[in-house]
């Protein structure tokens, strides 16, 4: 039988007028130190972005969640940060930030399958 496997996630957010605190969920990101996993993805709807009257660039949001993936990733273009191990990456990308993309505190779980467990929570949580 296949065991469990503990995880940490956190929801990432847009907030488009940081002194509002208003925001919604855009992304999601999931850690599991013993299975060596990271996982982020997004989804930006344009019609709620453009409902959140903001001065803030679709584009540029795009460009900053692309930014996110690649860091998880480890992919170089990520910067340095890219290049840290997956746990001190996971810690950067849910550091407490005053900008306008932020994630939620880390949750834990377990899971047999960690993708599916992935795919379950964004699509609960992000779409």
């Amino acid at each position: 039988m296949q065991e469990d496997k503990i995880y940490e996630y956190a929801v990432i957010r847009l907030v488009p007028k940081v002194e509002r605190e208003e925001f919604f969920n855009i992304g999601l990101v999931m850690f599991s130190k013993k299975e060596k996993f990271i996982k982020v993805d997004f989804h930006l709807c344009r019609d709620k972005f453009n409902l959140m009257h903001n001065e803030l660039d679709y584009d540029d949001i795009v460009q900053n969640m692309e930014s996110f993936k690649k860091i998880a990733n480890g992919d170089k273009e990520g910067g340095p940060i890219a290049l840290l191990d997956i746990p001190e990456r996971f810690r950067w990308l849910i550091a407490v930030r005053s900008s306008v993309i932020q994630t939620s505190r880390p949750h834990p779980g377990k899971s047999k399958d960690l993708e599916k467990t992935f795919g379950k929570l964004f699509e609960e949580l992000v779409k």
